[in-house]
């Protein structure tokens, strides 16, 4: 048997849980959050934490014997889940979500706090200004979206740092992107810092949902 004194409590709280997707907490006996997990099934999955099995890992079982209290939050679906998810751990960061204390948890795009702002993928989250999209569920799906941005907006991808002095240093070349299309020169000062800017607030409205810009930006 589980080694919990709470067990046969837990159970029941267990059978209260609704069959609907969300995200529950496992608190320890000081009330504090110890693990935070997502759920298509909440009842299912977290029941599966409080059988007896084999299956369960030695880091599993430690936790389960720490579990005195389960709390739940329901979500309209299972992406919501996977989002408030993401929040909390980063948020409460519990003891046993180890492989997600670092922020390298789901992939985001990420639109540079920069002169000419790249548009990137990232699993880490800095403080800088940033504007950050996300998070993807599926690496695919954000590879697909990152590479159907670039196919229909010339946003650079080189590192150099293109604030107005550098750039008029006049010490860049145009790469193989711009002579292919996929960038407007930048670094030799053959685009704009408005231009580009205005290029980016569409690919921004794009990343929040909002795709009628592009749309229009591809009627033009």
């Amino acid at each position: 048997m589980i080694a919990n004194r709470n067990i046969e409590y837990l159970k029941e709280r267990v059978a209260l849980l609704p069959t609907t997707s969300g995200v529950y907490q496992f608190l320890d006996s000081s009330g504090r959050v110890i693990y935070v997990g997502k759920a298509i099934n909440l009842r299912r999955r977290v029941g599966s934490y409080f059988v007896d099995s084999k299956k369960h890992s030695a880091k599993v079982k430690v936790l389960v014997s720490n579990v005195v209290e389960i709390k739940h939050i329901d979500t309209p679906s299972e992406h919501d889940a996977l989002l408030l998810e993401n929040s909390l751990i980063k948020t409460l960061k519990p003891r046993y979500n180890i492989l997600l204390k670092d922020d390298k948890t789901y992939p985001w795009i990420v639109v540079r706090n920069e002169p000419f702002p790249r548009v990137e993928s990232t699993r880490r989250m800095v403080r800088d200004g940033s504007q950050y999209y996300g998070p993807y569920s599926s690496v695919v799906a954000q590879k697909a979206m990152l590479e159907s941005l670039r196919e229909i907006y010339q946003i650079r991808t080189c590192a150099l740092n293109l604030a107005p002095e550098m750039v008029a240093r006049d010490k860049y070349r145009v790469c193989l992107e711009y002579h292919i299309g996929n960038c407007a020169g930048a670094c030799e000062g053959r685009q704009s810092a408005e231009e580009y800017g205005k290029m980016v607030e569409l690919v921004r409205k794009h990343l929040r949902g909002d795709v009628r810009p592009t749309k229009e930006y591809l009627t033009e």
